[in-house]
């Protein structure tokens, strides 16, 4: 069968208000399609900070909701009209257009004269009961009202889902999920890690256990905090979030204590971070892919993460990490107790995660596309 190809591609994207591995994703989409616009809900350059000037170029176009006044603080609960900003979008001139979705509906969009092909990060974790980024339902006005959107957004999202041409899932677990959810098949394609190119030119003494990730409620930094404090261990944390001062208050009148707090930072100082950490510490809860494990392996790191989700796939235990099940301090305190160094192999690590490298990521959705019916 002859490959096709496509000479108007477009991008879509649920918004581009935080720097994620769905960013990176996205950046990665942008290198192979470097000509294509990028459709998004909304636009945050603050939230991003640094992270913006790597989008600064790009032609972006925005949904209506950037119409509406205070759009940048109501998004989420302006998510109910999610669907609407997306399908109002007219993407009548391309022939192929990727949508890159995980949350805010991306996948709504219609493509009347193409083929639309979604890579889903996940379903929607809020929708579909996996923690999200807060704990919502401690307010019982806000669980309320959350819970009977939510109802609706589900079937709007199972919908939508079905107008979509060509599924891509990047892990096992998010096309477990899409066939679960939207009763879709999937092809997997592992997104691409950047970092380095999996290894790092210095080899400082590994000193410290580090998170990497955002503060916030599903990805649980408290755990790691209060499990390095009980331990007395050092640890280094990178990454932003509404759980941040909740985190320095933990430890402010602990004397002594050796958490050190780093915010964001650039990829060439999370490189150097990677090199010199014992392990990364990642209780992330039902994952789904995750690409901060693969980046610490690419630089020779083993990974102490909770079994499930994303890392069930990435994490081989005893060669490249470890799997703890109790998602609690007591459960990782002593994955971290059971965890030594010198029982991991660095060169091993890098190894196994070369399957998860761009270049392997280029060439797969590349391949894919090129061979659409």
């Amino acid at each position: 069968m002859p490959q096709k190809s496509y000479s108007k591609i477009a991008l879509v994207h649920d918004y581009l208000a935080e720097y994620g591995g769905a960013e990176r994703v996205l950046e990665a989409l942008h290198d192979v399609f470097p000509q294509a616009p990028l459709y998004t809900a909304f636009v945050d350059k603050s939230k991003l900070g640094l992270s913006w000037s790597k989008f600064a170029h790009w032609d972006i176009h925005t949904t209506w909701l950037t119409k509406i006044p205070f759009h940048q603080q109501l998004f989420s609960p302006l998510r109910i009209f999610a669907p609407q900003y997306f399908e109002a979008l007219d993407l009548s001139q391309y022939d192929l257009v990727i949508s890159s979705t995980n949350a805010y509906f991306a996948k709504a969009i219609r493509v009347p004269n193409g083929i639309h092909v979604c890579y889903c990060h996940t379903p929607s974790r809020s929708l579909w009961g996996y923690a999200t980024m807060s704990d919502w339902k401690k307010n019982p006005l806000i669980k309320l009202f959350g819970t009977l959107i939510n109802h609706y957004l589900r079937v709007v999202d199972v919908q939508v889902a079905q107008k979509v041409d060509y599924f891509i899932a990047n892990s096992r677990e998010t096309a477990n999920r899409i066939t679960k959810f939207y009763r879709r098949e999937s092809k997997i394609i592992y997104p691409p890690i950047t970092i380095s190119d999996f290894a790092s030119s210095k080899k400082p003494a590994r000193s410290y256990f580090l998170y990497v990730n955002r503060l916030a409620w599903a990805k649980h930094p408290e755990l790691a905090v209060q499990a390095c404090l009980n331990l007395n261990l050092p640890l280094k944390v990178v990454g932003q979030g509404k759980m941040r001062q909740k985190l320095e208050r933990l430890v402010l009148n602990i004397p002594g204590h050796k958490i050190e707090f780093l915010g964001a930072v650039s990829d060439l100082e999370l490189g150097e971070l990677y090199a010199g950490a014992k392990a990364l510490l990642y209780p992330v809860e039902d994952e789904d892919f995750g690409m901060v494990p693969v980046e610490a392996m690419a630089h020779g790191i083993p990974v102490i993460a909770h079994k499930s989700g994303g890392p069930l796939e990435t994490v081989i235990p005893g060669k490249t990490g470890i799997l703890f099940e109790d998602l609690s301090v007591r459960g990782l305190s002593q994955a971290i107790q059971d965890f030594h160094l010198d029982d991991f192999d660095a060169q091993k690590i890098r190894l196994s995660a070369k399957k998860f490298s761009l270049e392997n990521f280029r060439r797969s959705l590349k391949e894919f596309i090129a061979n659409l019916p």
